[in-house]
């Protein structure tokens, strides 16, 4: 199999200086403001950008080590299949996020609803067009319930 290597565009900066007490998904992260520095060899890549009030941010688990291709979410007692899952101990450690956009100074990005640990390798950067994301019809397996529970008992930080 051929080898995929990918290098930083630059980092994410956030208030959590490791994943205890950082909010899981950004439904639990209004609010919380961080940066994101992109390296300069990049800066013409966000001409146009500051147009769109989302983006997604596609970034590097670097605090992630091996995988499990069962694990226990954080929303469940039970073991999952990594991939009906959200969790950092995938095959290829990738996550991705949705931030509001505030402003752009440079090559720095001022963000909102950030969910990631200070220092995370960003990978890529897309705007968020919510009619290109459209679906319908949409099922959520089992977090069907317990996304309820959690919304109503406000468990979305890591412990």
């Amino acid at each position: 199999m051929e080898v995929v290597q990918y290098e930083p565009i630059g980092f994410i900066h956030t208030p959590f200086k490791d994943t205890a007490g950082m909010p899981i998904q950004p439904l639990w992260a209004k609010g919380v403001k961080g940066t994101v520095n992109i390296d300069p060899d990049y800066i013409d890549g966000l001409i146009d950008l500051a147009g769109f009030s989302h983006i997604i941010l596609i970034y590097h688990f670097h605090l992630s080590k091996g995988f499990s291709l069962r694990v226990k979410p954080f929303l469940d007692d039970n073991q999952r299949g990594v991939f009906a899952t959200r969790s950092p101990r995938r095959p290829n450690q990738i996550g991705i996020t949705v931030v509001r956009l505030e402003r752009i100074e440079g090559a720095t990005l001022h963000i909102q609803n950030i969910d990631v640990v200070d220092g995370t390798p960003l990978l890529d950067i897309k705007p968020f067009v919510p009619e290109f994301n459209f679906a319908t019809d949409v099922r959520i397996g089992w977090l069907e319930r317990r996304l309820k529970e959690a919304k109503d008992h406000d468990r979305g930080y890591a412990e």
